[in-house]
């Protein structure tokens, strides 16, 4: 009786153990997911405040420019306009630099121009030349700018970024994979006798594992709840101190973590499970001890 309480002791020790750990891994594992995400939107905000600038020629009526300006909104490229006259033009320039280049000219000097900001997926050199080459034909425009430099920069170290992010979580899974792994078989082996002796009666392996795979269902489930707690708690916690970072934390992004922690549980939990009652199987009597 004694040893019976001792053992259903230890596996619930054991049982303890495994759902710590695989609370702990998908709590890191869910980090990393949100990282990658949170830095794909970074990166998409940063992407879409780069500029094209679009010069209109100096004789282009306002009306015509209005109109450019419509037709331009309505390229799958374009993510807003910022329209900028003659008069505002100056004004900026005045403000800056403290000259009025208009008081010895006699004209205002400065052209129609547009501020357009590209979509993420088109911020990139390869999409702005065509679209640079297609501004250019438009009649009306007289120079297209924008920063080659800044934009090959930013996208080299996103991808980097992204790199180093996907590294990451492929190690973390690894190691994840490791550590449940070995806390399961400490489970299955605390009863290799009992696994042993369902088979020498003639029990179906499916009903031998039955119960290992239930048993390890509930640990991965409850894990993942566990884990996705302690992440949405420690989302709120940091935006307490910066509320910047919710635009950029999405409801799609929160549930795309919070799925992945418990898909990524309930499948590495039950797997290695499977494994390593398959394994005590295979095992021999000799084996066992």
């Amino acid at each position: 009786m004694n040893s019976k309480k001792r053992k259903t002791t230890t596996w619930r020790i054991l049982a303890l153990i495994n759902t710590i750990v695989t609370t702990m891994v998908l709590i890191l594992l869910g980090m990393v997911i949100l990282l990658t995400l949170t830095a794909n939107e970074v990166g998409d905000s940063v992407k879409e405040n780069l500029v094209v600038t679009v010069v209109l020629q100096e004789d282009v009526p306002t009306e015509d420019a209005q109109k450019l300006q419509k037709k331009l909104c309505a390229k799958p490229y374009v993510n807003s306009i910022e329209y900028v006259s003659k008069e505002q033009a100056l004004k900026e320039h005045v403000e800056s630099m403290g000259i009025d280049p208009s008081e010895f000219l006699e004209a205002n000097p400065f052209p129609i121009s547009m501020e357009i900001s590209m979509k993420a997926e088109y911020s990139n050199n390869d999409s702005l030349l065509w679209i640079e080459k297609e501004l250019e034909e438009i009649p009306q425009v007289d120079e297209v700018a924008y920063q080659k430099d800044l934009v090959e920069n930013l996208n080299r170290n996103l991808t980097y970024a992204s790199l180093v992010l996907l590294g990451i979580a492929v190690l973390l899974i690894i190691v994840s994979l490791s550590l449940i792994y070995l806390t399961v078989q400490l489970i299955v082996y605390n009863h290799r006798f009992i696994i042993h002796t369902m088979k020498l009666v003639g029990a179906k392996w499916s009903y031998i594992r039955r119960p290992f795979l239930i048993n390890s269902f509930w640990i991965g489930l409850i894990s993942a709840i566990l884990a996705d707690a302690v992440l949405l708690g420690l989302i709120l916690w940091a935006a307490k101190y910066d509320e910047g970072i919710m635009q950029y934390i999405t409801q799609k992004n929160l549930l795309i973590v919070g799925g992945s922690v418990l898909a990524v549980g309930l499948l590495i939990t039950v797997v290695c499970t499977y494994v390593s009652v398959t394994q005590q199987l295979y095992k021999k009597t000799r084996r066992l001890y």
